[in-house]
């Protein structure tokens, strides 16, 4: 028996799905990676046990085409994951379709920030690198606007893309988070020195809070640690890696998100405890507030 319906999904006529989005291409590859992770099937054996065209499974797990909630449940059904597994990724579905600010896009702000956002008030942990950036999650206002400015993000858009990050910022008090910062982030005057030694009193307030906030020593091994990302970790799913683009990111799923758990255990070893990071950032503030 069908286990949601009486009937097996169909391919939808044209015109009654909304056209894919970001949160689609994310949904899509989960589906995949569980297909390829959890079940032996391949795309076609999937595709025929749904009902659905090998065009449709292939549309599916690439986001081409939007994705309900009711075709996660169907997909993990099929593939016969455990309960509390598919229950997340229904509900994590759901909560993208629910009324939220992230739902309501911004103008001039990538739509794959509203799904990072999504994701980042299901999650539970949250781990960034940053090498000649403060996390965006840490910024403050003049800092982000700085570094908006120098990318050519539009004066008209920056405002929103503040909105974006600032909203964003909520997570942190209910989340575990720890960002590993290179030495170069805290060296660099985005906005002038006045900014910068605003945004590090900012870092070592935030690490008072109990955020994680560990510095990266300049000329230390780090093979592997050639960009920033983002990686999210949930309670009852697999972790997403989030790479961070110019003006948008893009979101990595099993097996990829593998190597980046890897890298994480590498800047656990090579990185400043936050006591430590909090003691040399207290140092960097007293030597440019003596310069003045």
């Amino acid at each position: 028996m069908w286990p949601f319906s009486a009937e097996r999904p169909r391919d939808p006529m044209p015109g009654q799905r909304k056209p894919p989005t970001a949160r689609d291409r994310a949904l899509g590859a989960q589906l995949k990676s569980v297909r390829n992770k959890q079940t032996t099937l391949s795309l076609e054996a999937a595709a025929a046990l749904l009902g659905w065209s090998s065009a449709t499974m292939s549309r599916t797990e690439n986001g081409k085409r939007h994705i309900s909630a009711e075709d996660v449940a169907s997909v993990l059904a099929v593939y016969r994951v455990p309960v509390t597994q598919r229950d997340a990724l229904v509900r994590r579905a759901k909560s993208i379709d629910e009324p939220g600010w992230w739902s309501r896009p911004l103008p001039g702000v990538p739509d794959e920030l509203s799904v990072l956002a999504s994701y980042e008030a299901e999650a539970r942990a949250l781990t960034d690198w940053s090498i000649t950036l403060i996390p965006g999650l840490l910024q403050t206002y003049e800092y982000a606007k700085a570094y908006m400015r120098d990318v050519g993000v539009s004066t008209e858009d920056m405002e929103m893309f503040w909105m974006a990050r600032l909203r964003r910022q909520q997570t942190l008090p209910k989340v575990e988070y720890t960002a590993f910062i290179g030495a170069a982030a805290v060296r660099t005057p985005f906005g002038g020195w006045d900014v910068l030694i605003a945004q590090l009193k900012h870092l070592v307030e935030m690490s008072k809070r109990g955020i994680g906030i560990r510095l990266v020593p300049e000329y230390t091994p780090r093979a592997g640690l050639y960009h920033p990302w983002l990686l999210l970790e949930f309670p009852d799913s697999s972790a997403i890696a989030h790479v961070e683009l110019l003006r948008g990111g893009m979101f990595l799923h099993d097996p990829e998100v593998d190597r980046y758990i890897a890298q994480r255990a590498k800047l656990h070893k090579i990185a400043l405890t936050t006591a430590e990071s909090r003691d040399i950032l207290g140092k960097l503030i007293e030597q440019r507030e003596g310069r003045r």
